[in-house]
């Protein structure tokens, strides 16, 4: 495991770690698809390059900007950590915005190029590598943006409870969308069980709107698209944040087992008085030593992010 903690500096509001490793399981991954990307107040960014934390100076970052993100090469369509890679230097080399719309045209235009790029190394891949993508964007003094997409999420841990921020990208999701499952159905599927099938993802485009054709371009679910009761939860949004609470952007190998919300109902507890880096480093150990029932191994990675008592962002 590699923990994020040291030599970072989010300013005075922000606290912020990483973590991440092969995972746990009856056959841990003998590589680590996964990458993460931090990058502080001052500029200074890490993130994984060959499975390994690589750190640098980002030239030109504004004082007081912070980036996060989370990232899991999907390994079953080829060359996984590799996709996670590209998308992270793409980020490294993106600069910084400052509100949602520049954002999303920023990161879909990533996308694009990057989905073009695999395209013209492998021309005979019948379609390219992907990644999710689950990003937060802090400009200095304001309240963080979202961008995600794929089935990693976004936590909030706040009194006693572990809410999820994001909408998975998966077929129960679409499904939902048509009105072929309601909320019930839909919190069984995607939250009370894990499937590794994805519907969207970073790279590799979309099979939403046509589950045996894939479209290139993403496809950023709102409150047109998504149902009533997923309304609230689009990917592109400013996201109110509550001092004191931590939030953690984590990929799907942390409830990749049988029952996933039994194994989050522990996550508040060991968060609980914590800083960003004490809640990592409980989570992973935790999860290491006391593997969920019925885990499937996967890589897992885990950014905390935790605003302080003085941060008083608009309103999104």
């Amino acid at each position: 495991m590699h923990l994020i903690k040291d030599g970072l500096d989010f300013g005075p509001w922000l606290d912020a770690a990483a973590g991440t490793s092969v995972g746990a399981g009856p056959l841990p991954r003998r590589e680590n698809q996964d990458n993460f990307l931090l990058i502080d107040a001052s500029g200074h960014a890490v993130c994984l390059s060959q499975q390994a934390p690589f750190h640098c100076q980002v030239p030109g970052w504004p004082r007081g900007h912070v980036r996060a993100a989370v990232l899991d090469g999907m390994g079953g369509h080829g060359q996984g950590r590799e996709a996670a890679e590209a998308a992270v230097q793409g980020l490294l080399a993106m600069p910084a915005c400052l509100d949602t719309a520049s954002l999303a045209a920023r990161l879909d235009e990533l996308h694009t190029r990057l989905q073009h790029s695999f395209a013209r190394a492998a021309p005979a891949q019948a379609r390219p590598p992907g990644t999710t993508l689950t990003l937060l964007e802090v400009p200095p003094g304001e309240a963080p943006l979202l961008y995600h997409v794929g089935d990693s999420r976004l936590y909030e841990i706040a009194d006693g409870a572990a809410s999820i921020l994001t909408v998975d990208h998966v077929p129960a999701t679409v499904y939902a969308m048509r009105g072929a499952l309601d909320e019930t159905r839909w919190r069984a599927a995607v939250h009370g069980e894990h499937h590794p099938q994805i519907s969207q993802a970073f790279i590799l485009g979309n099979a939403i709107s046509d589950s045996l054709q894939l479209d290139k371009p993403l496809r950023g679910l709102d409150a047109a698209t998504l149902p009533p009761f997923l309304a609230h939860l689009g990917d592109r949004r400013v996201l109110r944040v509550r001092p004191g609470a931590h939030y953690l952007l984590a990929s799907d190998g942390f409830w990749a087992c049988d029952d996933p919300l039994a194994f989050m109902a522990r996550w508040p507890a060991l968060c609980a008085g914590k800083t960003a880096a004490q809640a990592v480093n409980a989570l992973f150990d935790d999860f290491l030593s006391h593997p969920p029932t019925g885990l499937h191994s996967d890589n897992i990675t885990m950014l905390a992010l935790r605003f302080d008592a003085e941060f008083t962002a608009p309103d999104g």
